[in-house]
């Protein structure tokens, strides 16, 4: 004869500790099967949320033609630099972005281009971009760096806007990564030397969070806006031999 003392048992010949841990178990399958579907919604909805249309900023004003093609294929910038070339040093390291010493790697090779407006006025980001001491190849009429003590695993030539991703190593970079290379600051509020807010474009949509997050991919065209007007897109059609 079951004991009717201690409080151990229930009529149905389970023990209280039974029931509670049925009772947990069917708590945590409720959470599996509600909570994670909403999690990934919500996951999935963050990621979309990156971007919004170009309709979202309004009234745009024109880009205008493009510059004449550089010696790369892509059209050179048509305003003046918005701040001078800058490098780290042979051997230096910036974001685990190592200068080296004895010519470009490309195990990773790939472009993607920026494009800046300060205040609507067109602005240039000039070669030598992540090679030091960089040496200007003569008798092209165009500026264009061809050589260097070193040369970054990100790096311009020209004053295309071309931002060369040559890498030894396959691996994420960011935007952010280049300016640190440059040795310029980037933010929501600044963009080099220029002060203001500053609305990003990538792949004509509207990029909605950290410009510094912003990702180096093949051909992404990219561009940095700070102040007003805001400029609509510029786009690149042809990409010469890169």
């Amino acid at each position: 004869m079951r004991s009717k003392g201690g409080g151990g048992g229930s009529s149905f010949g389970f023990s209280r500790r039974t029931v509670i841990i049925v009772g947990v178990v069917l708590l945590v399958l409720i959470g599996l099967g509600v909570g994670l579907p909403l999690a990934f919604r919500n996951s999935a909805s963050a990621s979309a949320a990156r971007f919004a249309p170009l309709s979202t900023l309004g009234p745009l004003v024109s880009p205008g033609p493009l510059g004449p093609s550089g010696p790369e294929g892509p059209p050179l910038e048509k305003g003046s630099n918005i701040a001078p070339t800058g490098s780290p040093q042979p051997g230096q390291s910036v974001d685990g972005i190592k200068c080296e010493v004895g010519g470009e790697q490309v195990a990773f090779h790939h472009h993607s281009r920026l494009t800046v407006f300060v205040n609507g006025h067109s602005k240039a980001v000039p070669p030598g971009v992540g090679i030091a001491d960089p040496q200007l190849q003569p008798g092209i009429g165009i500026p264009f760096v061809d050589n260097g003590a070193c040369f970054s695993w990100l790096h311009t030539h020209a004053s295309d806007g071309v931002i060369h991703i040559e890498s030894p190593m396959a691996r994420k970079y960011t935007l952010g990564n280049f300016f640190d290379v440059w040795g310029q600051p980037l933010s929501p509020t600044q963009v080099g030397p220029a002060k203001g807010t500053v609305t990003a474009l990538y792949n004509g949509k509207v990029w909605l969070g950290n410009p510094r997050d912003i990702p180096l991919r093949e051909h992404a065209q990219i561009q940095l806006e700070v102040g007003k007007p805001l400029v609509g897109p510029v786009h690149v059609t042809s990409w010469g031999q890169l």
